[in-house]
């Protein structure tokens, strides 16, 4: 999915959530109780989106992250670990630019530090990744949610949470397939 439409299925995702946190919302007199600001909504699509992906990832054996389809027109497709690295690459570099700041580890193009082999190593790198992306969450306000960000893309913090967000769903949806193809139901399927 290219970031134009990533942009717009947030902005939907967007939305969405507003809609939801205004009905849901209690009225008290002519006050709103219950309201959740743009961050706060964010900050909960980051719990449910890392709900979702550290366990899939946790769920694949040690011996499995190197496994990558083969049947098929799978020629140069990411292994298991690539693809948990790369979304956590992805998640760092985009939190970091929601900040302001610079990746922590020297991401860049969406490509996790080489060192990273053992699947211990690369599970508490997705967690960091989630943890940058809450921080990053809960620095967006009233204040700097429309401020436009970035050279290149010219997004909204906003937006480049949102971007980080659809960008971990489409690998949750290869992870799951990995998954599958090994005998391993993900863990949200086993509910």
């Amino acid at each position: 999915m290219n970031w134009k439409m990533r942009w717009v299925m947030g902005l939907l995702f967007v939305i969405a959530g507003g809609v939801f946190a205004q009905r849901n919302s209690a009225r008290q007199g002519d006050q709103v109780v219950g309201q959740r600001s743009v961050g706060e909504e964010l900050d909960g699509w980051v719990t449910k989106t890392e709900a979702l992906l550290v366990p899939a990832a946790d769920a694949m054996p040690e011996e499995k992250y190197s496994f990558a389809p083969s049947n098929g027109e799978f020629n140069g497709v990411r292994t298991f670990a690539e693809q948990v690295k790369h979304l956590a690459a992805a998640n760092y570099i985009l939190a970091s630019a929601a900040l302001g700041e610079k990746p922590p580890h020297g991401e860049a193009n969406e490509i996790a530090p080489d060192s990273l082999r053992s699947k211990a190593e690369i599970l508490a790198y997705l967690k960091g990744s989630f943890a940058l992306l809450h921080r990053a969450a809960a620095a967006i306000n009233s204040a700097n949610e429309k401020e436009v960000l970035g050279p290149k893309r010219k997004l909204t913090r906003t937006g480049l949470l949102i971007d980080a967000l659809l960008h971990s769903q489409n690998h949750y949806g290869q992870m799951v397939e990995y998954l599958r193809m090994n005998g391993i139901v993900p863990p949200e399927s086993r509910r």
